[in-house]
């Protein structure tokens, strides 16, 4: 069972795997491959067997047909016309097939009679100095995997998600990949959800720092708010993450629970763990999604209650200047008899009395608030 024990350590990076050079593995095809495949081996008793040159899918598979052991073939984004030879080689169900080349798929695990069927969404953080209603915080993959009894078929899209540093872990661990197909199904398994894990916290110290920003005191200890364009675009990024991590609960529950002649027993029951981190995971989402609503709605009362303060600091002065304006408007009616006009002390008085009632409202208007 120590190849079990140690199950976890070889698929499970807490950092993105680099080379003993350190330089990052690379995530796409190379340019000059003509083929979408990417990789093409044959395993047999744990270990990757050496040959002159790369082999194609089909001898690859003639060989572990003679021989034993089983075949993994990675591609990436194979066009239509690419993946045929391959899905008519190893009898892939037509329906998986156009799943597997169109992409956009949800995730989820559909079993036929040779052959399990199972789509990962993969997601990427985004780097970024600071939120704004434009940036992107994260970026979805996709990566598809065929597992049958001699063969396990990875098809990825996008530019992220790369399994050829997993592939070099796992061929560190010959007793792991002993255990057939199933097994790297699981390592697949656990390397994507560990980057849900990671994708988690990142955002969670993106909410934390727009929730400091929407509820830190601003000018004369109010709230100062924030870009509701902002929260906006942070929901939508965490709507898109929960949208890979949701759907993929009951797939890990079933593989995890369901007895399959496709999975090894002593694979089978790390399912279960993989389903529990990815069970916190969506909690974690969710939690974002309740959070981010709460921040924009208190972001909105906010702006409101801004908008009040100034609409009240507006006619608190209108108030104010109303008395002067009716002064004025009296004595400019240009009656003949008007007793004041002629009398010495007319007009300091009016000022004088004019002066008092605009402080007196003014007071008043600050002791309530208004000002």
């Amino acid at each position: 069972m120590s190849m079990i024990r140690d199950l976890r350590a070889a698929v499970r990076p807490s950092r993105p795997s680099m080379r003993k050079d350190g330089s990052a593995y690379d995530t796409t095809r190379d340019p000059s491959t003509p083929s979408a495949v990417v990789d093409c081996a044959i395993y047999r008793d744990g270990a990757r067997v050496a040959v002159d040159r790369p082999l194609t899918p089909h001898e690859a598979m003639r060989q572990v047909r003679r021989d034993g052991g089983f075949v993994w073939i990675g591609l990436h984004e194979p066009t239509e016309a690419e993946f045929a030879g391959i899905a008519g080689e190893f009898g892939l169900h037509p329906l998986a097939v156009e799943d597997a080349v169109q992409a956009h798929q949800r995730p989820k695990l559909e079993r036929y009679d040779d052959s399990l069927f199972t789509v990962f969404k993969t997601i990427h953080y985004v780097e970024h100095d600071q939120l704004t209603a434009n940036s992107e915080v994260v970026e979805t993959g996709e990566v598809m995997c065929f597992t049958g009894r001699d063969f396990f078929i990875t098809v990825r899209h996008g530019g992220q998600g790369s399994l050829r540093a997993l592939r070099h872990r796992l061929q560190d661990d010959p007793e792991l990949l002993a255990k057939g197909p199933s097994a790297v199904l699981h390592a697949i398994a656990d390397h994507v959800v560990d980057g849900y894990i990671a994708v988690a916290d990142a955002v969670q110290d993106d909410i934390d720092e727009v929730e400091t920003e929407v509820f830190s005191p601003g000018r004369k200890g109010t709230p100062r708010g924030t870009d509701a364009g902002q929260i906006y675009q942070l929901k939508r990024e965490v709507l898109e993450f929960k949208r890979a991590v949701s759907p993929l609960l009951r797939p890990m529950q079933l593989l995890s629970e369901r007895p399959m002649r496709l999975i090894d027993p002593d694979i089978q029951k790390y399912f279960r763990d993989v389903a529990d981190h990815l069970a916190r995971v969506q909690e974690q989402v969710l939690g974002f999604d309740e959070l981010l609503n709460s921040i924009l709605q208190a972001n909105l009362a906010q702006a409101s209650v801004a908008q009040n303060e100034d609409m009240r600091k507006i006619t608190s002065w209108a108030a104010i200047i109303a008395v002067p304006t009716m002064v004025c408007g009296v004595y400019g009616m240009n009656f003949e008899h008007m007793p004041e006009l002629h009398w010495r002390f007319g007009y300091p008085v009016i000022m004088s009395v004019t002066v008092v009632l605009c402080l007196g409202i003014h007071r008043a208007l600050k002791r309530n608030g208004w000002l």
